[in-house]
């Protein structure tokens, strides 16, 4: 059997083992659900390991941050559509952080779930701490924060929801303060800078990619070497 068919099993396994709780849960789901897995090296003991947790937007920075720390480490990644309240989310990143021994794991949960509140992604926040602490025990961790959304109109507008990702970003601004966890700040890295932005306004192009890519690097490099 094939790694793939092999993640495919114990992903099933996983969300299966949480049915119970999934009962219990309110559940909002998306039309469409999706689940991006990419762990390289997963046998190389030579090299650290590095997890980027995200959407598609991690997605998007992945392929530089990994051609960034090329020969440094070895980059995997999870991307989904899934958010803090559905138990499958911790499924999947217990799932993935368990894969191997990780060094440093980026992560980040906010753009998907506008169906949860912000006072059910309050309650969700320490859940997703404790699966990484307890599936990646020894990682460093580094918080990203969740984008701007820009009007699809007028790049140079905030939308509406933007508003909900400042709330969902100072939510796990107390979290991981608390817990002494460092913060990739990609949204302020983004909120001035409307040029970076693909059209449909919650996306970038390939500038603000590449910026993107550049700040996660470095993040995930100074936290390598403990700098």
């Amino acid at each position: 059997m094939n790694t793939t068919l092999l993640l495919g099993a114990a992903l099933l396994t996983l969300v299966t083992s949480s049915a119970t709780f999934a009962e219990e849960a309110r559940l909002v789901r998306e039309n469409i659900e999706w689940c991006d897995l990419w762990i390289p090296d997963v046998n190389a003991a030579d090299m650290p390991h590095v997890l980027l947790i995200g959407d598609s937007i991690t997605k998007g920075y992945y392929g530089g941050v990994a051609e960034a720390l090329k020969g440094k480490a070895s980059v995997a990644r999870l991307a989904t559509s899934k958010s803090l309240g559905d138990p499958a989310y911790l499924a999947e990143v217990a799932l993935v952080a368990g894969q191997c021994k990780f060094d440093v794991v980026h992560f980040n949960n906010g753009m998907h779930g506008w169906g949860y509140t912000e006072e059910e992604y309050r309650k969700a926040f320490p859940e997703l701490l404790a699966t990484l602490r307890k599936h990646a025990p020894t990682a460093k961790l580094i918080w990203a924060t969740t984008t701007p959304v820009r009007s699809r109109d007028k790049l140079a507008d905030l939308d509406a929801r933007t508003e909900r990702v400042r709330a969902r970003n100072r939510i796990a601004a107390e979290f991981v303060t608390e817990a002494g966890i460092a913060t990739d700040d990609l949204f302020a890295l983004g909120e001035p800078h409307p040029e970076y932005s693909s059209p449909d306004g919650v996306h970038f192009n390939g500038t603000g990619i590449a910026a993107q890519a550049a700040q996660v690097a470095r993040m995930v490099g100074e936290a390598l070497t403990g700098r």
